[in-house]
């Protein structure tokens, strides 16, 4: 098989040419991971105010649909033909299967009854999944500063989401594996994301065929279930607006697998709380500051510093 399509008779894209370059600049993986980690907490605000006109079931169909008729409108600048023919090509299919498409139909449905930062905050356990898969499969190796990071970013998560006086809920507690599950599903589909691109080194492809693939998946999920579609333009313009950026913080998130390791990748990611605590604040007036935004920063702030700093 072609080796970066440096051996193929097609010729290259000016973008894919463009993607194969970036894994030369691996100090680079730090920030398109924060940028990945912005997106994905603006995603979630946008998905709560959606949420507010229709249901989980219609938010994420949308969204994912958004997600992938925006890649469809770009393929032409950076696939190539060759990578249809490729052991990858199958890898990112078979992400595409689970994520988007059930990882965010689980956070969807946790943002409907938990709320965008305790989501945020719960789905920050993703490192620990990440590390064992980057471990096991992956054979990267960890060093203290990652792990430390690794774990001041968790706690950073936990410290958001903990209230001293008890947590004051209006929902199941069943309904905090809907966090963890679309963690885990997120942890293994960046695993196998990073195999893939080690053959077709193009982050766009991936996210071109995880979108695409996600949303037969959930259409055909949709019309099994016989469920109506809810909420008018009002709402699905927020859910639209949720897709393109989920889709923008995969597109981070994949070009930092390519210059990095996972390892040091999905800790800086899952700094996405702290985005959603300001994000709520300042922007969407949905938070308020207390010592728990400040320790949470506190927290995942010097984290992410030390990932990098190890990376």
């Amino acid at each position: 098989m072609a080796d970066g399509g440096q051996n193929s008779c097609w010729p290259d894209t000016w973008w894919g040419a463009i993607e194969r370059q970036m894994s030369s600049f691996p100090y680079l993986a730090p920030f398109y991971a924060l940028a990945s980690a912005f997106l994905f907490a603006l995603s979630n605000h946008f998905s709560s105010l959606g949420l507010a006109g229709a249901d989980s079931r219609t938010g994420t169909i949308v969204s994912i649909a958004a997600s992938a008729v925006a890649y469809w409108c770009f393929a032409p600048f950076f696939v190539e033909r060759w990578y249809w023919l490729t052991y990858a090509a199958l890898l990112f299919a078979l992400v595409g299967i689970f994520r988007p498409a059930l990882s965010s139909a689980l956070a969807m449905s946790s943002i409907e009854k938990m709320g965008p930062t305790l989501t945020s905050a719960l789905t920050a356990s993703a490192p620990i999944f990440g590390a064992l898969w980057a471990i096991l499969v992956l054979n990267e190796k960890l060093t203290w500063s990652i792990a430390i990071g690794t774990l001041a970013v968790i706690a950073g998560a936990v410290v958001g989401a903990w209230n001293p006086q008890g947590v004051k809920r209006s929902w199941p507690l069943w309904a905090l594996v809907l966090p963890f599950a679309a963690a885990f599903i997120r942890a293994t589909g960046h695993a196998v994301t990073k195999i893939g691109l080690g053959e077709v080194p193009s982050p766009s492809f991936a996210v071109f065929m995880g979108n695409t693939v996600s949303l037969g998946t959930s259409a055909v999920a949709h019309k099994l279930e016989g469920r109506a579609v809810s909420g008018n333009f009002a709402s699905w313009r927020w859910f639209i607006a949720a897709g393109i950026a989920n889709a923008l913080s995969v597109q981070f998130l994949n070009n930092a697998l390519f210059a990095g390791t996972l390892l040091s990748t999905m800790p800086i990611v899952s700094a996405s709380p702290v985005f959603t605590m300001l994000l709520g604040l300042y922007v969407f007036k949905r938070e308020t500051i207390t010592w728990r935004t400040v320790a949470t920063i506190a927290l995942i702030v010097p984290g992410v510093i030390l990932v990098a700093l190890g990376h």
